[in-house]
């Protein structure tokens, strides 16, 4: 996958906050004690994500994406 943003680290997922239509995606690594993305359930559930999973964190301005490989 090909995207435009320069600034990636690579964490672990520690907690995901589920909601009725959103969900809060808390990661951390050693950079970046924790760090927080919001996605939609629809989302996660395609990704598969759960706690334990190692995540790029993409992050460009104010967005900060996941992307597990």
């Amino acid at each position: 996958m090909k995207y435009g943003a320069r600034n990636e680290i690579t964490a672990t997922v520690t907690k995901i906050k589920k909601g009725e239509v959103m969900c809060q995606v808390d990661v951390g690594d050693i950079i970046a004690n924790k760090m927080s993305s919001v996605m939609t359930m629809e989302s996660i559930e395609e990704m598969g994500l759960k706690e334990g999973d190692k995540v790029k964190v993409v992050v460009k301005a104010v967005s900060v994406l996941l992307i597990k490989e």
